[in-house]
């Protein structure tokens, strides 16, 4: 995926959806940021990111959101967006 620019919409939207970290840490990682966006963002913040953030990106962010950040009714929905029906199961951590 390629970066997503720091540049003052960014900037604001990462500094809502992302609150708990600076917005260049946060769009430094862009998988882990769109996967905070499907969950956080409103839809204006979308139509912004929408200009940054291809299909292909979001299918890819999708394919590799990191577990415990995306909630089940915004993966459902996320999910349906881009055709993948029936949802896959949410990403989950781990262990041992």
């Amino acid at each position: 995926m390629k970066p997503i620019p720091l540049n003052p919409e960014t900037e604001r939207i990462a500094r809502r959806i992302v609150w708990f970290e600076l917005p260049a840490t946060a769009l430094a990682d862009p998988i882990r940021f769109i996967a905070y966006a499907m969950t956080h963002a409103v839809h204006e913040d979308m139509v912004v990111l929408r200009r940054y953030v291809s299909d292909n990106d979001f299918r890819e962010a999708l394919d590799r959101a990191p577990p415990g950040i995306v909630d089940p009714r915004s993966w459902a929905y996320w999910n349906s967006k881009f055709g993948r029906y029936p949802t896959p199961p949410l990403p989950t951590r781990k262990l041992g």
